[in-house]
């Protein structure tokens, strides 16, 4: 089946899964744990098979390890589905009720955007998050991996569309596309597709924004950073660094940066840095960095630049107000951590940091759709319309407009003597 075909089975599919029952779509949801559980060493041979000829191929060594999906990353995914289904049904939920006047009332409801193409690079695990927000929230989804990770994608693909369909939903309500014309002709379909979410690289998400009309959510880059401000607890600084660069690097919201005031830099610096030795972190420090440890020089390019590897910048600021410019001069809109003991400057990053994610004491690991509660994420928007952050359920719905009347016409509200509006919310 080619791109179009599927796309308009997912077009026509949307209606009837957009009106699927919240029981069915968490038998579906339950479906596919057990599908995943009873395929595991299928599900771990197929990635394996892609691990063997990315390495022949020497694909990138962050790439490599967000390409794995193995027993704990199928328990993760698991774990998530779960935390899905005990959420509430998004679909048909009185987001606001007005009475324009005597029997006649109108009402905003919320409902699914309709099909979300969706474009990511070498994690298999996107795909199960992907598809099971899309079945709860109740879209039509077309989904296009990454070649590195065909056979892995293959496989769950068939797992989650068939289990979905075994309760209820609709044939064609899930398409994997596989070659790279695929993409093109995706972009192009504006009559079926209705927004598209590409996960990938900076060069990758622009290039997606730069050749379709339809409307993209999402973010080019995650340039994230943690701030130490000279009234730091030390201790919980050096703790949420470490987190926010080495828990895991190859991912859009490890810290790439770290800003740490003048009053502070002379103590934490030294113990930092004997902490990153032992992760093999690589360190790239301004002058005033240099004057207190061993570092290569950074250059402009540095505080621009999202690694996904072992490696931070660092730059030694003299205020508060000096981070949250640099900040906004050279992060992406992400997320963004000031950690510091003073609450009157937390306020004061949180509101002058233009990012969709602003923490106070905590990693910046924690931007993550099933760490927020979301159940899981299609992926991370830095939009300022309709989505921002960890993009979860209530990110892929929109809402219309329900007006229910008794005979009313516009002409009795108008001309000299006409009736007025209550505008009464109910």
């Amino acid at each position: 089946m080619d791109t179009t075909q599927q796309a308009q089975h997912a077009g026509k599919a949307k209606i009837l899964l957009g009106t699927l029952g919240h029981e069915a779509k968490n038998r579906a949801l339950d479906n596919i744990i057990q599908g995943l559980q009873a395929k595991r060493q299928a599900i771990v041979a197929a990635n394996q098979a892609d691990l063997d000829l990315a390495a022949k191929e020497n694909l990138a060594a962050p790439l490599l390890k967000r390409l794995k999906f193995d027993d704990q990353k199928i328990e993760e995914a698991c774990e998530g589905l779960a935390s899905l289904i005990k959420l509430e049904d998004p679909v048909g939920r009185i987001l606001d009720a007005t009475e324009l006047d005597e029997g006649l009332e109108l009402f905003k409801v919320s409902c699914p955007i309709g099909v979300i193409g969706v474009i990511f690079e070498s994690r298999p695990d996107a795909l199960v998050q992907i598809a099971s927000l899309c079945l709860k929230s109740g879209n039509a989804v077309l989904l296009k991996g990454g070649r590195e990770a065909a056979n892995t994608n293959r496989i769950l693909a068939d797992i989650i569309d068939s289990a979905a369909v075994r309760a209820g939903a609709p044939e064609g309500w899930l398409g994997l596309m596989e070659t790279r014309s695929d993409v093109e002709d995706l972009l192009g379909m504006s009559g079926y597709v209705d927004l598209i979410v590409p996960r990938g690289s900076n060069a990758f998400v622009r290039h997606i924004m730069q050749h379709t009309t339809i409307p993209v959510l999402g973010h080019a880059d995650g340039i994230c950073h943690v701030y130490v401000d000279g009234d730091a607890d030390l201790d919980m600084a050096l703790r949420i660094a470490l987190d926010s660069k080495c828990q895991y690097v190859a991912v859009c919201n490890a810290a790439e940066t770290l800003l740490v005031h003048q009053d502070t830099a002379r103590t934490f610096l030294p113990r930092l840095k004997e902490r990153f030795d032992e992760k093999g972190v690589e360190i790239r420090g301004c002058e005033r960095t240099a004057a207190v440890i061993d570092v290569a020089a950074a250059v402009e390019a540095d505080w621009a630049t999202e690694y996904l590897d072992l490696i931070i910048s660092i730059k030694v600021v003299d205020s508060l107000t000096e981070a949250v410019d640099h900040i906004n001069r050279y992060g992406s809109g992400h997320t963004d951590v000031i950690v510091t003991g003073n609450r009157e400057k937390a306020m004061r990053f949180m509101e002058q940091v233009d990012s969709a994610d602003v923490f106070v004491n905590c990693s910046s690991r924690f931007s993550d759709g099933f760490r927020f509660g979301l159940g899981a994420e299609v992926g991370i928007s830095t939009n300022k319309i309709h989505a921002r952050g960890p993009v979860g359920l209530e990110g892929l719905m929109i809402y219309k407009w329900r007006l229910i009347g008794n005979g009313h016409i516009v002409a009795d509200y108008t001309g000299q003597n006409a009736k007025a509006f209550t505008h009464r919310k109910i």
